[in-house]
């Protein structure tokens, strides 16, 4: 580590790494999978005992209300956890912004339900890494920034209960938490070697409803109009939109019944991940035309739910300055940090979106997430939240990244 003044080494002096583990452990042992709605409230229950560390007004706010097109083509409303939100000082010159998220991708009924300490430093466990450890290291963070004396800066922490599905129900609350920011920083995890996140591309998820006419298979099906049929052109059209700059996923055909009848009903679920702001312009007008086009020639009604919910995250010149930053301070911890592209979607696509330049990947090291192999690296906990705290007082101190 390089000589650092005074009050940035008495600054980090503070984090407790031990504190930060047996946090992690605490959490990591609720399953907060994004569905299991009562473990996603014992999560939020959990973090606001925690955060409450923190000087501000902190509330659990409702999910915004969210819709999904079910398997037999109904629209109904699809429940989510409560956001924790916790606003500080927001008369402060320099204003700031940290996210994360308490939900995980693993089931209430899910096998990886338990933590498993390796003797090569790493613990095994449902979200260590995403991102639970990242929880631990915003707190650390911001405690440590707030105990050396945090008077000029103001700050808003979302922790939403909807990330890995989307954050449908937690976007509004996360434009608005964005406005006047300087920057932001989102605790995704980063690589086990320590590579962040650059430029992300955006995704956008639809359900397709195609809905034709039944009839006897053997007897009369030219009276039928089949809407797997119909649902599959529409899948083989909308995947000739493709391109360097789109890739289109269709993933999934839900619907049709016995043999013996034409199938009135299919639902088309497609992804679509655009790498810029123009691609999502070509892909909606790609829908439009493989819908009008696979109406009018299979004689079928089609209605088309979703949209993009993650725009593409360039990295411009603000992000890039604050890359910067983030790398100086890093030189000066003895901790490397390099940036690459990435195809994955987070909440920093959303806060790049409301002009705020953000780095997503400020959590601890790991990998292999979203699976039961997921590990958090345990010495990249007081490692990454003493990156966090030094970028952040170096930005109270200069009021910009």
């Amino acid at each position: 580590m390089r000589g650092l003044p005074d009050d940035e080494a008495a600054l980090i002096a503070t984090i407790d790494a031990a504190a930060m583990l047996h946090q992690v452990e605490d959490w990591a042992a609720i399953n907060s999978g994004t569905r299991h709605l009562a473990g996603v409230a014992r999560m939020a229950e959990r973090l606001a005992e925690a955060f409450a560390a923190l000087p501000g007004e902190l509330a659990l706010v409702a999910p915004d209300p969210v819709e999904a097109v079910a398997a037999d083509g109904t629209v109904a409303r699809l429940d989510h956890g409560a956001h924790l939100h916790l606003r500080v000082r927001p008369e402060a010159p320099v204003q700031m912004l940290f996210t994360g998220h308490m939900d995980t991708v693993y089931p209430a009924d899910h096998p990886f339900q338990t933590l498993t300490h390796r003797a090569d430093g790493t613990i095994n466990g449902p979200g260590t890494a995403d991102m639970k450890g990242g929880l631990a290291v915003m707190l650390a963070a911001l405690r440590a920034v707030e105990a050396a004396g945090a008077g000029r800066l103001g700050y808003e922490v979302v922790i939403n209960s909807d990330e890995e599905t989307g954050s449908l129900s937690s976007a509004t609350l996360l434009a608005r938490a964005a406005r006047g920011k300087v920057a932001a920083l989102t605790y995704e995890p980063a690589l086990p070697d320590g590579t962040l996140a650059g430029a992300r591309g955006g995704t956008g998820n639809f359900a397709i409803v195609v809905r034709g006419r039944s009839a006897h298979a053997g007897r009369n099906p030219e009276d039928g109009r089949n809407a797997i049929v119909a649902a599959a052109a529409l899948a083989v059209r909308l995947s000739e939109a493709r391109a360097p700059g789109l890739a289109v996923n269709p993933a999934r055909i839900d619907g049709g019944g016995p043999n013996n009848v034409v199938p009135d009903l299919a639902v088309l679920r497609v992804n679509f991940r655009p790498a810029a702001a123009a691609e999502i312009a070509r892909a909606r007008a790609a829908i439009d035309a493989a819908v009008a086009e696979i109406a009018a020639g299979h004689e079928v009604a089609i209605s088309v739910h979703g949209g993009f919910n993650r725009p593409p995250k360039p990295l411009d010149a603000g992000a890039e300055a604050l890359f910067g930053l983030v790398a100086a301070v890093g030189a000066d911890l003895d901790i490397p940090i390099g940036w690459r592209a990435t195809g994955g979607v987070c909440d920093g696509n959303n806060i790049a979106a409301a002009g705020v330049p953000v780095i997503d990947t400020m959590g601890v090291r790991g990998g292999a997430i979203h699976s039961a192999d997921e590990f958090m690296i345990v010495d990249s906990l007081a490692e990454r939240a003493a990156l966090s705290a030094l970028t952040i007082h170096r930005i109270m101190r200069k009021g910009q990244a």
